[in-house]
């Protein structure tokens, strides 16, 4: 009779066989997704699917999440766009949609703080819970509406995301530095692209769509106009 495999080879076979693979190359972030215990920040009723290519509910059922966008992203989906901004040990990170706190916990990992802002109370306090037991001591979870970013506390190193838009508001580009980085995922349902934007200068900045995903919205990001005059 065949053993079930152990949580630590289920973690191996995520990394090598879902996000090695979706082309995240970078060895430190290879080597976090080893570190960081991405059951630690799953649902307790949803921990069998913590190592699953898929969104994990927060609360609710699937369905629940996407319309809210409560759910933890797919594993492939979070390990890109942490390589994409590649935060460094001296940067300051500011994340919009904490959720399970599991994207902040491996921002923090890489950066020397993290301000991670949730709408909802009640996955604030989990987030808080969650990176509390993980041991992560440098990222701080706030209950907010994270749609018009954090002005009185930046400029950022890095500002990410963690869900859809249907455009970048230019009010969370202004909280970058110059040489700053902001990750998210980009369009309108059947059509979203993960898109990075980097402020190249007091006016100026970079857009690059790297590939094209779905994601839940994030709550009251505006919405442009469909109707043009």
């Amino acid at each position: 009779m065949s053993s079930q495999p152990s949580i630590d080879q289920l973690r191996f076979n995520m990394i090598e066989q879902q996000i090695r693979p979706w082309d995240v190359l970078d060895l430190e972030i290879l080597d976090l997704l080893s570190v960081v215990k991405r059951e630690e920040f799953v649902p307790p009723h949803h921990r069998g699917l913590a190592f699953a290519d898929m969104m994990i509910p927060l609360r609710g059922t699937l369905e629940d999440g996407m319309r809210t966008g409560q759910v933890m992203l797919e594993p492939k989906m979070e390990a890109r766009l942490l390589q994409e901004v590649s935060p460094k040990r001296h940067e300051k990170v500011l994340e919009v949609g904490t959720g399970s706190g599991y994207m902040a916990a491996l921002l923090g990992a890489r950066a020397q703080r993290v301000v991670s802002l949730e709408i909802e109370p009640e996955l604030a306090r989990m987030a808080r819970e969650n990176l509390q037991r993980a041991g992560v001591r440098n990222v701080e979870v706030r209950e907010a509406d994270g749609s018009r970013g954090l002005a009185a506390e930046g400029p950022f190193d890095v500002i990410v995301l963690s869900g859809s838009v249907a455009e970048v508001p230019a009010a969370l580009v202004q909280q970058l530095k110059v040489g700053g980085r902001l990750v998210t995922i980009v369009g309108d349902d059947p059509v979203m692209r993960a898109t990075l934007v980097t402020r190249t200068g007091d006016t100026t900045t970079t857009t690059a769509q790297r590939w094209d995903t779905m994601a839940p919205r994030l709550l009251h990001f505006p919405a442009p106009s469909r109707f043009k005059f």
